[in-house]
């Protein structure tokens, strides 16, 4: 059933990563009219940390802000009708959408909200019979098969579309709680339930993975991160998110609730196309593949941008797989050396610490040094820093396939402060932490193995 006017849909991004503003999906909901929040929470290694959560505790493994954000604005969301989809169910859709369910009942509100479930894209569990079955699952950048590292696979799933967003929101759902579905399948999920285009419309699918694409990392697209006119962007204190106001013929406006922070302009959504965009012919999800080279933009008023004339192609016979698997340790430290000659005490800090790691006998797959405040952003490509630089800090790291190399690094870089070179300052907090490296794994899976489970309103197994 849909709850727009039938010619425009509003769909206002909440988050656009784990760990986002918390304040914002509280603004978009109370700032102005919106039909539906996407939230995004999702990146390729928010799903191993999800996983390792959900190992050391079964309840765990989904977005835990997501369940206060619900708590705070669950009321508003029921009074104004503004439905909600968000991938913050991480590798446990299930258990956040119980404990959605739950603030409901706290909230005296059960019976007015309907919470959709969405799974079926962890296949961590299925890995060993789909490699049985010929399934190689290699490595979409070295092409190794994915047996070569099978003992050591944290987590593994494919990429879902808008499709079962939609049967969620057919089903009556106010709060979808996904997976790993697409970011862009979050804000496309309900322009197609509003509208009910085919989703063998090429064009409209492309015209909505564009929007989901814009407003998909938030602020990002409003101002946020804008790097042309930066200095002109005013009241970041209290930032608009993007929301997108979708039309029936597939063009739609980017915009913000009035009297927010930020700007909505030709370039802040520019930049944010270019964001991840690989080739710009072929921007490929599993609802099908956009042409970024058929975008047109308009300035359509103070902070509106309409966006028109997007072509698409059908969606390929694949799914992408994201898969984490455990590498080895790694450990950051880091020191600051205080003028005079900052750098060049930096740098023969870095010498003596790797002259006492090579004389113990220790080994490394890798040793980065960064000079930060030198050369740790543009590396080379800055030139030769100034020799009156007031402070450096001095950032090493090393990573092994074992624990004791790195274990024994942490231990040699605080007694610089002492043996020299002079003028250290800024060190605190004790020792650096030995942390453990997930690595990622691309990979590609025939898109009839995977099914998607839908359900509405669960309470009980």
């Amino acid at each position: 059933m849909s709850r727009t006017d039938g010619r425009t849909v509003r769909v206002a991004a909440g988050q656009g990563f784990w760990g986002d503003w918390l304040e914002a999906p509280v603004r978009q909901v109370r700032g102005g009219p919106i039909d539906y929040l996407m939230m995004d929470y999702l990146a390729e290694v928010t799903m191993s940390i999800m996983q390792k959560q959900k190992s050391r505790d079964p309840n765990a493994g989904y977005a835990r802000d997501f369940v206060p954000l619900m708590e705070r604005i669950l009321p508003d969301l029921v009074a104004r009708g503004v439905r909600v989809t968000s991938n913050a169910g991480g590798v446990n859709p299930r258990g956040c959408a119980e404990a959605v369910l739950a603030v409901a009942e706290r909230l005296g509100l059960p019976r007015r909200v309907k919470v959709g479930l969405v799974s079926g894209d962890d296949i961590l569990e299925r890995l060993d019979d789909l490699i049985a079955r010929g399934h190689t699952l290699a490595d979409m950048e070295t092409g190794r098969p994915l047996s070569d590292i099978r003992d050591k696979v944290l987590s593994a799933n494919a990429y879902l579309g808008m499709a079962p967003i939609v049967e969620a929101l057919r089903g009556g759902a106010d709060v979808v709680v996904t997976g790993r579905v697409t970011d862009t399948g979050l804000t496309l999920g309900p322009i197609f339930h509003e509208f009910g285009w085919s989703p063998d419309d090429w064009d409209k699918v492309a015209a909505g993975t564009v929007a989901g694409h814009i407003i998909e990392c938030g602020a990002q697209a409003s101002g946020g991160n804008l790097l042309k006119g930066w200095r002109g962007v005013k009241g970041l204190a209290d930032p608009g998110f993007p929301i997108v106001e979708a039309s029936r013929d597939g063009s739609f406006v980017v915009t913000k609730h009035a009297g927010t922070g930020g700007v909505v302009s030709v370039a802040s959504v520019t930049e944010q196309l270019v964001y991840e965009m690989g080739d710009p012919r072929s921007y490929i999800t599993p609802d099908g593949v956009a042409d970024f080279t058929t975008i047109q933009l308009r300035q359509a008023g103070r902070d509106r941008v309409r966006v028109s004339g997007i072509h698409g192609g059908p969606r390929t016979p694949l799914l992408k797989v994201s898969i984490a698997y455990f590498w080895g340790y790694k450990a950051v430290g880091t020191l600051v050396y205080a003028w005079p000659e900052a750098y060049d005490k930096a740098r023969a800090a870095d010498r003596v610490l790797r002259q006492r790691l090579v004389d113990l006998g220790l080994a490394y797959d890798q040793i980065l040094t960064e000079f930060v405040g030198a050369d740790a952003t543009h590396g080379r490509l800055s030139g030769a820093p100034s020799p009156d630089l007031p402070e450096v800090q001095l950032r090493v790291g090393v990573r092994a396939r074992e624990r004791g190399p790195v274990e024994r690094f942490t231990r040699e870089i605080a007694p610089l402060v002492l043996t020299g070179p002079p003028s250290v300052t800024g060190f605190a907090g004790g020792r650096p932490a030995v942390e453990e490296v997930v690595a990622y794994w691309p990979a590609l899976i025939d898109r009839r193995e995977i099914e998607p489970h839908v359900r509405v309103d669960i309470l009980e197994a």
